[in-house]
């Protein structure tokens, strides 16, 4: 089965089960992803917003147009990449998702992760860094890339603000733009199989299971 078949399939599953999931009523409370089924790079981000649920597209309104414009001064087209959410609705008044409800929608972000296996996963916001790296700070990672463990297997994880902080404050924008142009360095580094891993260093916040991942080294001069 293709991938793009594998994603209708499980895009299906989930509007079947919508009034059993949180926050869904019906199967057009679902906010599916979308994407290259292909893709190698995949971004994460917290939960749909009005713009979304209006249109039932991930990242349609205000900060999912700097998301593409960002991409796009990178030289990457939103139609390359997949891009999802961890809730997979809108929360009431935008408010912030609760674990019961991130629980309920993992099980239909992790079949995306392993039938999308993209070389790098973006986080975009706390609770999609969290998912991979918890008990960890954005402004102490953001814009690291590193590898992570997660079922079994290895993903880079490139931890990044989300684009609503960026808008709302000038300083977190600025460090958002310079993250993307650490993300290309990055592609271009999976792209090229250049790339080796090291201990990344250790935060006083950070974990014993988020100190077993490993930071990623550009080859490339790096400048952090």
């Amino acid at each position: 089965m293709s991938k793009k078949k594998e994603l209708d399939r499980l895009i299906k599953e989930l509007e079947k089960k919508a009034k059993n999931l949180p926050l869904a009523k019906k199967a057009s409370d679902i906010v599916p992803p979308e994407g290259n089924p292909d893709a190698k790079l995949m971004f994460i981000g917290e939960a749909a917003g009005f713009h979304e649920h209006v249109q039932r597209r991930p990242f349609v309104g205000v900060a999912g147009k700097l998301l593409t414009k960002s991409l796009s001064k990178i030289g990457v087209k939103r139609s390359e990449v997949w891009i999802s959410n961890i809730l997979k609705v809108r929360p009431p008044q935008n408010r912030d998702p609760v674990p019961e409800e991130i629980e309920a929608y993992k099980p239909y972000l992790d079949q995306e992760i392993h039938i999308i296996d993209p070389k790098i996963i973006v986080t975009l916001g706390r609770f999609s860094l969290r998912k991979f790296i918890p008990n960890t700070y954005i402004s102490q990672i953001h814009g690291l890339a590193r590898w992570v463990d997660w079922e079994g297997k290895k993903i880079v994880v490139f931890p990044m603000y989300h684009p609503a902080a960026a808008l709302r404050n000038g300083h977190v924008k600025r460090m958002f733009e310079e993250d993307f142009a650490k993300l290309k360095k990055v592609m271009s580094n999976v792209n090229n199989q250049s790339i080796t891993a090291e201990p990344e260093e250790e935060h006083k916040e950070t974990t014993q299971e988020s100190k077993k991942t490993q930071q990623l080294t550009l080859i490339e001069n790096r400048q952090d």
